[in-house]
């Protein structure tokens, strides 16, 4: 009954019908060891230069290509500035930064800044689109701590296709509080970006974009850093892995084969208050965690990603349609007979400010169903709310589906305040700007939009299982300055009349 009333309903709303397949990834499937493994690419610095002004300039080029992701197969591909994924950009807080951008594909992209503070008219959402060989020239001043960030394609409706043919890149922001930590900082060396994605190949080599599941395009192949089969050699005793689940719909449960623990260092937005000691960390799609490993002279240690912990909130009959039951190799750490020795780790990383939610503005809801959030589909004429800029809302996001999904908040990191009531985990207690929402789940989040207003260009909320976005799983919200109410009244809103009893958006105001 899942799939029949949900395709029905839709196709109701939609002038294009919508399939939905009932794909699945294998059912729990073991890993298959490419052999022999290849050493991991490390993404370059990108390139660039400061003017007069002390502006630093980047250039991104987004075009075709092609690569082998796995040995022996060359698959037709997308990047920037070379086949696949993009350079790593770099920066620091209070830095001024500009972009060109140009568009050698042929079809309509965009670029996303996913996590950056930035100006709405230069958040590469899907209204910042570029036209093939057109160019696009983004500027602003870095102004939050320093995390791993990233950037990708946003473009409504094909967001996925354009990630899963390639284009994706880290974006790094160094301050003086991380610099002060000692941290393992040697790029590609001890400090290693992991861009882990799930792709399914055709006996050619080429990309399979068929058989969309229910979550989107559910690989039975992990590339990381664009490759299949991936070795690091290790030389200092201890590395730091900044993680980025790259993949459009899978969610990882990252851990080493041998058990080993590791210290969680930083989430999404930045650096935790202290090292958290793990031996399982799990993301969804855009998440980013960094991780910090000890390794020991002349031994090898594989991180995989083993079955979801509580089969995701989907039950165990459903596990396997989502790639919830699947294990997989993401790489094997390969530490040298001699280690150079590295800094221990600080007890104390950050302070955490605690954004005060005694008296929010406002509260909002957001229920996520059918491609839907608050009973509506992504509508690029609509706007669906104002935030009062430097004011802290609380925001609680409700999963009324059966499928699993996550929610995403562009320009501001925002806090968990409680998941059902009970505080967050340690891992969930940094800065976020992504999070898993699993069926039935209520998360009651804290953000401010700070700083910049702008009553014609929005910001966009989504799931970040990026097929659920491109059919509709989001939303457009504009901040403006107080008592500017002329934003409520851009266009006006949908028409949800006889859309089953999914409630419309509920404001609370104190």
């Amino acid at each position: 009954m899942k799939q029949l009333s949900r395709r029905h309903f839709l196709t109701g709303l939609a002038a294009t019908p919508i399939v939905i397949f009932a794909g699945c990834s294998g059912g729990g499937n073991e890993p298959v060891r490419a052999s022999p493994l290849r050493q991991l690419p490390i993404p370059p610095i990108a390139e660039s230069r400061i003017d007069a002004n002390g502006t630093r300039h980047f250039e991104l080029i987004a075009a075709a290509g092609a690569a082998e992701l796995v040995a022996g197969k060359t698959t037709a591909t997308w990047g920037y500035n070379g086949s696949q994924l993009g350079p790593t950009l770099r920066a620091r807080r209070g830095e001024t930064v500009a972009f060109t951008v140009e568009n050698s594909l042929p079809e309509p992209t965009t670029v996303h800044w996913h996590g950056m503070h930035v100006p709405a008219r230069f958040d590469g959402g899907p209204l910042q689109s570029i036209d093939p060989g057109d160019k696009w020239e983004p500027t602003w001043t870095i102004d939050q701590p320093s995390a791993t960030l990233w950037y990708h394609p946003h473009p409504h409706g094909s967001s996925e296709k354009h990630v899963y043919r390639g284009l994706a890149g880290v974006f790094l922001v160094d301050d003086a509080v991380s610099d002060s930590l000692g941290l393992p900082g040697d790029y590609g060396v001890d400090d290693v970006p992991l861009i882990i994605q799930d792709r399914r190949f055709k006996e050619d080599g080429s990309l399979d974009e068929s058989d969309s599941t229910d979550i989107g395009l559910l690989g039975d192949t992990i590339v990381t850093n664009g490759i299949a089969g991936a070795f690091l050699p290790v030389v200092t005793e201890r590395i730091r892995l900044r993680i980025l689940n790259g993949s459009s719909g899978r969610l990882y449960n990252l851990g080493f084969e041998d058990f080993r623990e590791f210290q969680l260092v930083a989430t999404d937005g930045g650096l935790l208050g202290k090292p958290l000691l793990l031996s399982r960390i799990q993301i969804s799609p855009g998440e980013r965690v960094e991780v910090i490993v000890s390794i020991e002279s002349g031994t090898d240690s594989i991180l995989k990603s083993f079955p979801i912990d509580d089969h995701g909130g989907v039950g165990r009959e459903s596990a396997d349609t989502f790639g919830f039951a699947d294990t997989f190799d993401i790489l094997e750490l390969r530490g040298k007979q001699r280690l150079r020795a590295s800094p221990e780790l600080p007890a104390v990383l950050s302070v955490l400010p605690k954004l005060d939610i005694g008296r929010p503005v406002v509260e909002r809801t957001f229920e996520m169903r059918w491609f839907m959030i608050n009973g509506q589909r992504m509508d690029m004429n609509r706007i669906d709310f104002a935030s009062i800029v430097d004011t802290t809302e609380v925001w609680t996001v409700k999963n009324v589906d059966n499928w699993p999904h996550n929610f995403h908040v562009h320009d501001a990191q925002f806090q968990i305040v409680d998941i059902d009531g009970a505080p967050p985990p340690p891992e969930l207690a940094g800065w976020k700007d992504t999070v898993y929402t699993p069926p039935g789940q209520r998360i009651r989040l804290a953000l401010r939009f700070d700083e910049y207003t702008d009553t014609a260009q929005p910001y966009m909320y989504h799931c970040h299982m990026l097929m659920h976005e491109d059919q509709g799983m989001m939303g457009q919200f504009v901040v403006v300055e107080s008592g500017d109410r002329s934003a409520q009244t851009l266009s006006p809103p949908l028409d949800t009349s006889g859309m089953n009893s999914i409630p419309a958006q509920h404001e609370k105001h104190h």
